[in-house]
Formats: C-alpha cells, structure tokens, sequence
C-alpha cells in the first residue's frame, strides 16, 4: 500500500515544477492529483475500512485517472504505460527552457535557467518511477470486495511483464529508442542527460515540432461566440514516407531541390522554387522525398493550401520565432483569375512590407507555367501591340505582365517534363527492381516492357506516377486489364 509520505511527496513534485510547469496542466496529471488527494483525504493508513461515499469517490478517482491515459494511448499499440507516458509529456512540452533550445546549446544558456530544468527533470524522473502497481493495489484493498468486481481494470496501468525497453512505445516521438536509450536513461537523474537532451531539441525543435516533420496549416473559421476562429500547425500521422532513394529519373531536376535546400538549411542564401511540368511527373514527391532527406537537422515541412495563403502574417509570425528552419509547401499552386490570394502569393514571396522569414522558404508545384489560367482576352491584338510599340503605351500588356510577374518571383523554376518512351520505361524498370518484381531473362524482361507500354496507354500516359501504378498493379499478381 502506498503510504501518506509518498502521496505527499509526489503532489509535492507536481505543485514544485516550473519550466516544465505546463505538465502540471495535463489532463492525466490532473487526474493523478485528484486521485492522491482521494488517497490523502480517506487517511489511508488509519482506517483501512472506509465508507461507501469514500469508497465511490475513490473509485471515481481511479477510473477517470484510467480513462485519461487510455484517450492518450496509440490504438496501433493499446498498452498503458505511465513511465513511457511522462517521458512523452517531457520530450513534448514546450516551455520557456526548450524554446530557448531551439537558438542555443545547453552550454550557451544561463546558469539560473539549466538549474531550474534540471530540478524540473529530476521531479519528473521521480513521478516516471511510480509503480502504479502499487497504486493498483492500494486501491482495491481500499474498496470494499463486493465492488472489486468493477475494478478489474485495476492492473492496466502497468506495463505488460513481455515488454521491455526496445519495445516501448513513444508514439508522440520520431525515435523513441534514441530518446530512451540517450537522453532519458531511466536508471540515471534526468539532469544528467540535460546536455543531451538539450541537443535533441536544438535540432529537432521544442513542443509538437519535436514530435513530428511535417505539417499543414488548417484555419477554423469562426462559426459562434464560444467557437472563435482559430490558426494551427496540425501534425501529419501519416506522413508520406517517400525517400530520395525511391526517385526515379529527372536526377538534374532533384540536384537542384537538393541543393538549394541544402544551402537552406546550412543557412545560406537561397532561392524560393517553383516546380512546374507535367501531371504525374514526381514534382510533390520531391519536395517531399527532400524535405524528409534533411529532418534529422532541424527542417520542418508546412503544407498550405491556396485558400490559406492569406494568413502569411500569422504563419510568419509564429515561424519567425523559432530557431528550425520550415519549407512553406504550396502544392498543385494555380489561380483562375488574379485575386487577392494571387497579391497576397506575390508580397509574401517579393516586393511586400512583410518579408518572409529568414528560416523560411517557398516551394510550390503547378501544372501551369505561368501559374494563372490564361485567356486570349488578355493577350493584347495585333493591332493594340502595334499602337503600344509605336506609342510607348504598356497598358496593353498589363494583364499579361500581372500573370507573368508572379511566376517571375520564384528565383528559380525546375522544370519536369513528360518522360520518353526509354524514359518511361527505365523508371518502371527501377521501380520494380526495388521491390523484387523486375523478372531476369531478355524474354521476360520484353515482356515487362510490352506491358509497361500498353498500361501507359490504357490509362494515364507516360509518367513516373503511371509507372509507379504500373508495378503496384503487377505486384498483386498476374493478369492485366487488357487479358
């Protein structure tokens, strides 16, 4: 049974952290509070027969804490673990300690500040190393036997005896065996690992940009008084998992986002980018493949959608305080008219009183050149042409100049056309290479190429993403369409 010294001791830890004080505002520490102080309130080791009211709070108390960690858990991995749960929280939280980590090593910090994390640390290693075994236990010797039955769940909490550290899941964390391994050794004082853990956030980012890579910026719109708009970075889950390594062809086009990023992330100057061609051609993929090439030094991926393009201000404002550096991502990027998302693109990537942010950078994807739909309309007549070449007037040539400015913007424009026949086929070929399905023999591998060809022309036409369809198909087994 727990004892009103250890109760005591934990609260203690709770009410005593202050850099990381925001854990105290989690919900399942919130529910742990409310149950020791249920634990406190019953004097536990006087009577060891309570009321029924006693007993009801207390059972209250200990299903709540158990509902709070299970809304918190990974359903791909439904196992409670509260030590795994609090090393979670810390590696998460972001406090005035880990944003300051983001611009400095813990050896640039002041004295005053490393000393109050490592006390934080401390406390929160102590409350990891609870044995809710025991809390458990002392719950149910508590409640009286007829209701034991409706505890049952008592023993969940802990976890599973088959379990051990290389298998623990930190879902809210890129690698959790680095973490536990590294930077949170469980049978050391946290503090010790304050240097690396303060070097896993300079690199890797404080808060939710610790957790994950990328992200997309999501705007609620205001829909009632109690409900007011809101501006977020939501994670993705599910983050496409494309690597360079599963590229195939336009290697000229890829140097070229590779580079630049590079340059990005090194702190060089660089240039916005713009990646214009043909449908299927591996554009989103490779602003994607790359990004994800540099993660582990600190880039983070944003994805905006056109229609959010008018809150640049306020993504601005929340990247430009950050010390990771952010690829701003506008996908499939074209306009029907020049509206006012098309000015706001335009100040946001040269030429407004609100620049973009030294640790950001623009890349987007079109199928348009020139990004805006085009109408003969605008294109001045022969004879309009004429009068202006005769008489200096531009004004004929303004719509088209509008259209043709914003593309301008992008320093540099990387081109992906519609691959040849040989193109095509070698892209194919690779993709199966990689997964096993390339067959060995000059008769088979015709074959290979026959159907390859015949797919591109019963579906899409030639692209990388008509050929990455091409071998998803052939992985499923045999027999095509046309059979």
């Amino acid at each position: 049974m727990v004892t009103i010294e250890q109760l005591s001791r934990w609260l203690i830890s709770i009410e005593g952290l202050t850099l990381f004080g925001n854990i105290r505002k989690h919900w399942t520490i919130h529910k742990f509070i409310n149950l020791c102080e249920t634990l406190l309130g019953i004097e536990i080791e006087q009577s060891p027969v309570i009321s029924l009211a006693q007993q009801r709070n207390l059972a209250r108390a200990w299903a709540e804490f158990a509902e709070a960690l299970f809304l918190d858990i990974d359903p791909k991995h439904p196992f409670i673990d509260w030590e795994t749960h609090i090393v979670t929280l810390v590696l998460g939280d972001e406090n005035p300690f880990t944003l300051a980590l983001e611009h400095n090593t813990p050896d640039k910090l002041p004295q005053a500040m490393l000393a109050l994390a490592k006390s934080d640390l401390d406390r929160l290693k102590e409350l990891a190393s609870i044995d809710t075994n025991l809390l458990a236990e002392t719950v149910s010797d508590l409640i009286n036997i007829v209701h034991e039955a409706a505890l049952s769940h008592v023993a969940i909490i802990s976890e599973p005896a088959d379990m051990n550290n290389s298998d623990r899941n930190f879902r809210a964390v890129s690698n959790p065996h680095h973490f536990w391994q590294q930077l949170l050794v469980p049978t050391q004082p946290w503090s010790a690992s304050i240097d690396a853990f303060g070097q896993w956030i300079h690199t890797h980012g404080a808060g939710i940009l610790s957790q994950h890579h990328a992200f997309i910026w999501k705007h609620q719109h205001k829909i009632s008084k109690s409900l007011m708009a809101e501006d977020y970075l939501s994670p993705v889950i599910n983050a496409d998992t494309v690597s360079l390594n599963d590229l195939s062809g336009y290697d000229e086009q890829r140097s070229v986002v590779l580079e630049n990023t590079r340059r990005f992330v090194e702190g060089k100057a660089v240039n916005n980018l713009l990646l214009y061609g043909d449908r299927g051609t591996g554009k989103s993929a490779t602003v994607k493949a790359v990004c994800r090439a540099f993660a582990d030094r600190g880039l983070k991926l944003i994805e905006v959608r056109k229609r959010d393009l008018m809150h640049f201000e306020t993504i601005a404002e929340i990247i430009s305080s950050r010390g990771l550096k952010f690829v701003l991502f506008i996908d499939d990027l074209s306009f029907e008219e020049t509206d006012d998302t098309f000015t706001g693109l335009k100040a946001l990537l040269e030429g407004g009183l609100e620049r973009r942010p030294s640790n950001m950078v623009i890349y987007a994807t079109s199928n348009r050149r020139h990004l805006v739909k085009e109408h003969f309309a605008d294109r001045p007549t022969t004879a309009m042409a004429a009068e202006a070449q005769a008489t200096g007037d531009v004004r004929a040539f303004d719509t088209m100049q509008e259209q043709l400015s914003l593309a301008d913007r992008f320093g540099v424009t990387v081109v992906f056309t519609t691959p040849t026949q040989e193109e095509y086929l070698a892209i194919a070929e690779a993709i199966a290479a990689r997964r096993g399905l390339l067959p060995q023999g000059d008769l088979a591998r015709q074959q290979f190429r026959q159907n390859a060809l015949r797919w591109e022309r019963w579906f899409n036409g030639r692209s990388p993403r008509t050929a990455q369809q091409f071998v998803d198909w052939l992985s499923g087994g045999k027999g095509f369409p046309w059979e």
